[in-house]
Order: structure tokens, then C-alpha cells, then sequence
């Protein structure tokens, strides 16, 4: 599972050109309105009794957004999650161990009011056999996937399964953009497989929609 470098910028995410790869390996929608600066200083600070201006200080009904750090599949399955950023050649870290999925860290975070958590694992290994992303290929809409973070918990809706061709996906940035509505975004290869032609010719891409506000754990 490899993708080119992507950023966490709004520009970048829109412009970039994207390569996904993936092979049996042998080792272990429409963008959100902006949100408005303040129109005043009242509504950035609020003034204390003694007529002095304080700053402003996140309502504690915020969240604060942060990294998945586990995911638990339809099947009931708890898959952990490490964050990933790209290797030297500028490809998508994906962790080797098939029981491990990796979230991009350009991505949205668990908590992000809009973009794209994507989260990417390996299918199979040679060494370690069927991966638990395997079953995201018969992944049926209306199944739910739990993510959560070191404080967070959020429940998800799969409301589509599709495959993507391997190679660019410039044309497909929703995939990892983080930009539009807030979804999960779950990545692993698919069939079929031809060596001659560098492993998996597709991914099977499972878009998922949250069903509430993130939870505290």
C-alpha cells in the first residue's frame, strides 16, 4: 500500500497527484463553508469584572480533535492504528504488520469537523496470511465501524465500497483530502492479482459517515 507525499494544506490535498501501490509482501463531496474570523473583539475575548480583556479560551463542550489510535471493524474486530507520514521515495508508510493499519497524519484527525480519516492496512502478507482489512471487500452498507483515539470514540455508517485502479489518483482526491464532509475513509488492496503487473490491480475503497459527534472514552 504506497501513495505519493500528501500534505495537510487544503491546496495541496486539491492539487495533488496521487500514486497508491500494494503487493503480497513477505515481511513482518462538496467543501465546508470556512468558518469566520471574529467580527469584534468581544467575539474573541470576553472582559472580567475589573473591566480587563482576557483571551479567549476553547467552550469545554470543544473537543479537540486527535489521531485514531484503533479502529473495530464490522466483524467485531479491533484493528490498532499507528499514524504514518510517507517514505523517502514519497510513498505512504504503510505499517508491514497486516494486524496494524496506518492513519496518514495529513489527514483529518478523529474530531476534525470535516475531510477525510484515512486509515490504510495491508490485505495479506505471504508470512502473516489474511490481514483483518481483508473483510472490507465484502464490507456491506450499513455496517458500522467504531474508530477511536487516546479520548475520543466516534461510530461510523459504511454507506459505499468501491474499487479504484491502481496508479494515479488525481481524480479521486476525495480519498484523501481534507477537505468536505467529515467521513472515515478505509483503504486496502483488492483483486485481482498479477504479479507480472507489480501485485493488486485495485483498491477497495470504504467510505463511512459518522452517525454522531465524537464521544469522550
Amino acid at each position: 500500500m504506497r501513495t505519493r507525499p500528501v500534505r495537510g494544506t487544503v491546496a495541496t490535498a486539491m492539487l495533488l497527484a496521487t500514486t497508491w501501490g500494494c503487493a503480497v509482501t513477505g515481511s513482518s463531496g462538496s467543501s465546508d463553508e470556512p468558518v469566520p474570523a471574529p467580527s469584534s473583539p468581544a467575539a474573541a475575548a470576553h472582559t472580567t469584572s475589573t473591566g480587563s480583556v482576557s483571551p479567549a479560551r476553547r467552550a469545554r463542550s470543544v473537543l479537540e480533535a486527535e489521531p485514531p489510535e484503533k479502529a473495530t471493524l464490522p466483524s467485531g474486530r479491533r484493528v490498532r492504528i499507528s499514524a504514518v507520514g510517507t517514505t523517502s521515495e514519497g510513498l505512504l508508510a504503510v505499517p508491514d504488520d497486516v494486524d496494524v493499519a496506518g492513519w496518514w497524519r495529513g489527514g483529518s484527525r478523529l474530531g476534525d469537523p470535516f475531510g477525510s480519516i484515512l486509515v490504510a492496512a495491508h490485505v495479506d502478507s505471504r508470512a502473516q496470511g489474511l490481514g483483518p482489512f481483508a473483510e472490507l471487500l465484502t464490507a456491506d452498507r450499513g455496517a458500522r465501524v467504531r474508530l477511536a483515539s487516546a479520548g475520543l470514540e466516534q461510530t461510523f455508517e459504511i454507506r459505499s465500497r468501491r474499487l479504484v485502479a491502481q496508479g494515479s489518483l488525481t481524480d479521486d482526491a476525495w480519498i484523501f483530502a481534507a477537505t468536505g464532509t467529515a467521513r472515515l475513509t478505509l483503504v486496502t488492496c483488492a483483486p485481482p492479482y498479477d504479479a507480472s503487473r507489480g501485485g493488486y490491480q485495485n483498491l477497495a475503497v470504504v467510505t463511512a459517515a459518522p452517525l454522531g459527534p465524537p464521544e469522550e472514552s
